[in-house]
């Protein structure tokens, strides 16, 4: 339990609404998972700058599941309301609207 406890505490203090916050822990046979909600305008400050961040909070937490022989992971949720675009439609077709009209060289 001190996974999430370490993760919920690290990323409260990262983060401009810290009472948005909130780490669900949950186990199966591949390990353990910890699902991190946060504010939608504080996810660049847990991803960080090219997932520099969540890529050190994943390996300090995996560090931490290993003491305890357990496969530690992060899931960072995406909250209602980001503004990640999507690649492709759920067909997987690429979005083309943008190549329609004349192209003038």
């Amino acid at each position: 339990m001190q996974d999430k406890e370490f993760l919920e505490y690290v990323v409260k203090q990262l983060v401009a609404n810290p009472n948005d916050v909130s780490v669900d822990r949950t186990v199966d046979e591949r390990g353990v998972l910890l699902t991190l909600s946060v504010n939608p305008a504080d996810l660049g400050y847990v991803i960080g700058k090219k997932g520099q961040t969540i890529t050190a909070l994943r390996t300090v937490i995996r560090i931490i599941g290993a003491k305890s022989n357990s496969r530690t992971t992060i899931k960072v949720n995406e909250p209602e309301g980001s503004r990640r675009r999507p690649s492709s439609d759920a067909s997987g077709a690429v979005d083309t609207s943008v190549l329609e009209g004349d192209i003038e060289l």
